[in-house]
């Protein structure tokens, strides 16, 4: 038999249902972003320690065809850019500095892929949801062409979101599950040298 008295027990399951609503509300904060940027391994990398990223996802936006595989938006025959989901606490980082720390971990001149990848798939592009997020991606993008990048095209697209399809498993934190594949990978595709040459101390790495 419980040791708890009826009242008790009443009070401990409000108590219980209050604290587990308070949850429910603090997640609920909680807002997405989907960036484009080149290989989704090194935007996961790049986006994830930013302070108030709750979690990436990588995956596929953009195509036409749904739930692709890897292989299907390799063979640039989807439409897809290799993207990230970025969930975030809007108490922790607004999205206008989310748009802003995105630029630092791009090359936002590059037409033609990304850094050592080349082809439509690793084109960058920020998908906006809403009035609100365009707007804001908008602004950002001219205080680049008025700023740091003045003079240069600004060959990263701005969107509308359409669905995104996660990847596979083994695409999903692969830089933490094999890091020293993804170091030697990420040295060889100069992305580094490069993003400093573009922001210098500015570059997120």
């Amino acid at each position: 038999m419980s040791k708890f008295s009826g009242p008790a027990k009443i009070a401990m399951a409000t108590a219980l249902s209050l604290t587990l609503a308070g949850s429910a509300i603090a997640q609920s904060h909680d807002e997405t972003a989907v960036f484009a940027g080149g290989c989704f391994w090194s935007m996961e990398h790049d986006m994830e320690p930013i302070p108030g990223v709750v979690s990436v996802v990588v995956g596929y936006s953009g195509g036409h065809t749904a739930n692709p595989s890897y292989e299907d938006v390799s063979s640039e025959t989807t439409g897809h850019l290799e993207s990230v989901k970025v969930t975030y606490d809007p108490r922790k980082i607004s999205y206008a500095q989310l748009v802003q720390r995105y630029w630092h971990v791009i090359d936002p001149t590059d037409d033609g892929g990304a850094f050592c990848d080349r082809g439509a798939s690793y084109h960058s592009a920020i998908f906006v949801a809403s009035p609100e997020q365009k707007r804001i991606a908008e602004a950002s993008e001219a205080a680049l062409e008025h700023g740091p990048l003045q003079g240069k095209h600004i060959a990263t697209q701005i969107r509308p979101a359409m669905p995104f399809w996660p990847a596979e498993t083994y695409h999903q934190h692969y830089p933490q599950k094999n890091p020293m594949a993804y170091a030697e990978y990420r040295f060889g595709c100069g992305k580094d040298r490069r993003l400093h040459d573009i922001w210098g101390p500015l570059a997120l790495k």
